[in-house]
């Protein structure tokens, strides 16, 4: 059975048409939770394994906002004949919800083997599909579970295998994870810190720190990037590189940023009034139209000058919503916030940005940097960005300085601006202020001189 329904008499009964989805005519979620079931059932007492498995399509919504829903639809038909296409007698394929689908092998009693199975029809569905007079492309993330005890139920399995799925779109699109124990380990903790972040950021304890970004021809302080950084009383320190992610997949990043953004506009209010605040927007925030608005109102609230605030975004930010972005963008400089390119140099298409965005600044990324004094290709890239800087008007600075040689290096190729540890590391507000305090007695020192 292939998971396409049909009678001889062309007419389908009731129970039927509740189990079969109607666009791609392969059965629904009920279909599939009711045939598991059976063969749970079936291997009570002998729990011989199965295989299931969770497929879904990367990157549907950008196609089907491309070519439109009808053509999205006609895609979505493709891909159903194409997986009905390829299960042999036994198996079964479903549409599972809007561009997932899920199929069972009955006869697959291995990890080995549902991967290869999963991995034939990510390259099955991988051909392109003719859209009118177009061609469109998909890949798919596929994420399995296999079936070992009868203790086990469908749901479990299906849960199994979304915490599968979760890690094959983590690790990237096109591949296949099969489920494992240390997996259900890992978003256990997730769940853990994502509960401590929800009621971390309800109880504002969510600090910003602050790194300084220097003149690097006079070494002076010119500004700071808002860093959020997180200690929770049960998990210690939590790294953003762990958090952050989280907050963004699991919709807390909105009230993070605005917590962070709050406390660290009212921080800066007592900053010689010549330094500016850098921040970071997610790229789930490039997609909500309040974005600018919420960001308007934290200003208007703490006094911070609109002038002083530039907003970082990647482009991989921009990707996701361009039309979204670029409006949210365009927003904030009509009152004076000016907005960077964070990262350049690590996206597909940065050149085309450039030409399409109007940025005030271009961070260049630190792997450029980190490389730049043994290694040539690094250094031309280098070059060939601040010379594209300097025809667009545009200011730059240097991710990752670590030493001096790095920053002398990126001064005689005439770079403006550098961060990195070697000026100095993310600090609090008060060790900020004490920072900003002793520059200026320095400052007054040397003058004196």
């Amino acid at each position: 059975m292939n998971g396409f329904t049909a009678s001889g008499s062309g007419t389908r009964d009731t129970t039927d048409l509740a189990l079969t989805d109607p666009l791609t005519g392969l059965g629904n979620h009920r279909r599939f939770f009711d045939k598991v079931d059976r063969l749970i059932r079936e291997r009570a007492d002998d729990p011989a394994p199965f295989a299931i498995g969770l497929l879904d399509l990367d990157g549907f919504k950008p196609i089907n906002d491309l070519f439109g829903r009808k053509a999205g639809d006609f895609i979505l038909q493709q891909v159903a004949l194409r997986l009905g296409a390829a299960m042999d007698q036994n198996a079964l394929v479903v549409r599972f919800g809007a561009d997932e689908f899920a199929f069972l092998y009955p006869m697959v009693f291995s990890e080995e083997a549902v991967a290869r199975k999963a991995q034939m029809l990510i390259e099955i569905l991988s051909a392109p599909y003719d859209v009118g007079e177009r061609t469109a492309r998909l890949s798919a993330s596929v994420g399995c579970s296999l079936f070992f005890s009868g203790d086990e139920t469908t749901e479990v399995l299906v849960n199994k295998a979304e915490t599968a799925l979760y890690h094959a779109k983590r690790n990237g699109r096109g591949g296949v994870v099969v489920y494992t124990r240390e997996m259900e380990e890992a978003a256990k903790r997730v769940t853990r810190i994502e509960q401590a972040l929800r009621r971390a950021v309800s109880a504002g304890e969510v600090e910003p720190h602050f790194q300084p970004i220097v003149d690097l021809k006079t070494r002076r302080t010119i500004g700071f990037e808002a860093l959020a950084r997180w200690y929770d009383r049960d998990l210690g320190h939590v790294s953003p590189a762990t958090f952050i992610p989280i907050a963004e997949e699991r919709g807390i990043i909105g009230p993070l940023a605005q917590l962070v953004l709050r406390k660290a506009t009212e921080a800066a209010r007592n900053w010689p009034q010549d330094m500016f605040l850098s921040f970071n927007l997610s790229p789930s925030q490039l997609v909500d139209q309040n974005t600018g608005l919420q960001i308007l109102s934290i200003l208007s609230r703490t006094g911070f000058d609109p002038r002083r605030l530039e907003i970082e975004i990647t482009e991989t930010g921009l990707m996701t919503d361009p039309a979204s972005a670029e409006k949210i963008v365009e927003d904030l400089r009509r009152v004076g916030i000016r907005v960077s390119l964070d990262d350049f140099g690590t996206g597909q298409s940065s050149l085309g940005r450039l030409r399409e965005f109007h940025f005030d600044k271009l961070k260049i990324d630190r792997a450029f940097v980190s490389s730049i004094m043994d290694d040539k290709p690094s250094e031309h890239i280098i070059r060939a960005i601040l010379a594209m800087c300097e025809g667009l008007g545009m200011d730059v600075v240097a991710e990752g300085i670590e030493d001096e040689r790095q920053a002398d290096r990126l001064n005689q190729f005439g770079c403006g601006g550098g961060q990195g540890y070697y000026f100095g590391k993310p600090a609090n507000a008060e060790a900020t202020l004490g920072y900003l305090r002793e520059s200026m007695r320095g400052a007054q020192r040397m003058r004196v001189a």
